[in-house]
C-alpha cells in the first residue's frame, strides 16, 4: 500500500505562502491539504475559493480540499472550479450527503467523506461504493496543533476493515507527528496529513524523516 503525505497548509507561514508551498512541492509531497473553515461549522475561518484559485497558480500537486463548513453543497462547484482534485465533506454537515457526492462527481472531482472523532463509522456504509477517500479526524476539527486522540487508532483499524479491499484512500488528519505516524500507518491509514510537524523547521528533512519512519 502506497503511503501518501499531505502537508496541511494551515501550518504554513501565510506571510510567505508562495515560498512555503514551493517547499511542499519540492520535497515530494503527494498532496496539499487545504482546510476550509467557515466560522460556523468550526469556530475558525481560513479561506475561500478565490484564494484556492490563486494557490492553484503556484504549484501543480493535487489539492485535497477539506470542507469544514456547515453547507458544503453551496460551495462545491466553486472549489472544484478553483482547482480542487479531491473534495471531502463532513458527515456532520447540514447538507444531504448524497447530494454533495453527486455534485462533486458532476464536476469531475474525487469525492470523500470526513468523520469527526465522535461520529461512528456506520454512517459511511451507504456511500462506500461511491467515494474515493475517507478522512478520519484524529483531533476535533477547527484548529491546528492539537494532540492526537489515542482512541482514533482503533477507529482507523475498523475503518480499514470496513473498506474491505475497495479503492478508497484512508486519510488521517490531526495530531500526526514523528511519534504518532507509525501507529497511524500501521492501523491502516495510507494518506497522512501533517501540519505543524512538517512546517516547523526544515521541511525537506522533516519529510525525509516521515518517509523513513513509514518505510520502517
Amino acid at each position: 500500500m502506497t503511503i501518501k503525505i499531505a502537508p496541511s497548509m494551515l501550518s504554513a507561514d501565510f506571510a510567505n505562502l508562495e515560498r512555503d508551498l514551493k517547499k511542499v512541492e519540492e520535497t515530494g509531497a503527494d498532496l496539499l491539504h487545504l482546510d476550509i473553515m467557515d466560522g460556523h461549522f468550526v469556530p475558525n475561518i481560513t479561506m475561500g475559493p478565490d484564494q484556492v484559485a490563486q494557490l492553484r497558480k503556484t504549484i501543480t500537486i493535487p489539492f485535497d480540499v477539506h470542507l469544514m463548513i456547515s453547507e458544503p453543497l453551496k460551495y462545491i462547484d466553486q472549489f472544484a472550479d478553483a482547482g480542487a482534485d479531491i473534495i471531502t465533506v463532513h458527515m456532520e454537515s447540514e447538507n444531504d450527503i448524497q447530494a454533495c457526492i453527486d455534485a462533486i462527481v458532476a464536476k469531475g472531482v474525487k469525492p470523500g467523506l470526513v468523520l469527526s472523532p465522535d461520529t461512528p463509522l456506520s454512517v459511511l456504509e451507504p456511500y462506500l461504493d461511491q467515494i474515493d477517500m475517507i478522512l478520519l479526524m484524529g483531533v476535533y476539527p477547527g484548529f491546528g496543533g492539537q494532540s492526537y486522540i489515542k482512541e482514533s487508532t482503533e477507529k482507523i483499524k475498523a475503518c480499514r476493515k470496513m473498506i474491505n479491499g475497495r479503492l478508497i484512500d484512508l486519510e488521517v488528519d490531526g495530531g500526526v507527528n514523528f511519534e504518532t505516524i507509525k501507529e497511524i500507518v500501521k492501523a491502516g491509514a495510507n494518506v497522512i496529513v501533517s501540519g505543524s510537524c512538517l512546517f516547523k523547521g526544515d521541511m525537506k528533512e522533516n519529510m525525509k524523516r516521515f518517509r523513513k519512519i513509514i518505510q520502517e
